[in-house]
């Protein structure tokens, strides 16, 4: 298991971001992710693997004015 913004997750081996926020279903176009307090650049979504037991926060960022 995972956490991810404080819900238990279940994990897949191999798992990365990019699949994360898939199984999530996180499409907003502005989301910032962290992997237990470490800031994941969006360039690296694709490759960086989610350990197992791991807490992600994925903030979605919105703009105003």
């Amino acid at each position: 298991m995972i956490l991810v913004n404080g819900k238990e997750v279940e994990y897949e081996e191999g798992m990365t971001v990019k699949r994360l926020l898939e199984k999530m279903n996180y499409t907003f176009p502005m989301i910032i992710v962290r992997v237990d307090g470490k800031l994941v650049n969006k360039e690296d979504w694709d490759t960086f693997k989610i350990p197992r037991g791991a807490k992600v926060q994925a903030l979605h960022q919105i703009a105003g004015g």
